[in-house]
């Protein structure tokens, strides 16, 4: 099962192992993580699920598709590395990823 870490605000890292095609979301809600709203449960429509991808697992997903581009200029202080964690799903080919939550969803 890949292994996700999300690290929160506050500096606190947890690794999670979480269930092929589910979505980093999911994971982070399953396993109560902080930071991760998911006010809209996955559906893309909010940006409440916005996270920053670690830089050296960026080359591990595929590309941002526009509408979820559309959705991330809304989010709190996007920048180059921002994703909506319901947008990327858990595959053996992510295990290791590693995403920080923003200070605070809009």
């Amino acid at each position: 099962m890949p292994k996700i870490t999300y690290i929160e605000q506050n500096g606190n890292s947890k690794t999670i192992e979480v269930d092929n095609g589910l979505t980093v979301m999911e994971g982070a809600v399953q396993n109560n993580i902080t930071g991760i709203d998911a006010d809209c449960g996955g559906a893309m429509a909010c940006a409440t699920c916005h996270v920053y991808v670690e830089d050296s697992c960026l080359n591990k997903l595929p590309k941002a598709e526009e509408a979820e581009q559309d959705m991330i200029d809304m989010a709190y202080k996007p920048n180059k590395n921002s994703r909506l964690s319901c947008q990327i799903v858990v595959s053996d080919e992510i295990d290791g990823l590693t995403v920080t939550t923003p200070e605070k969803q809009t």
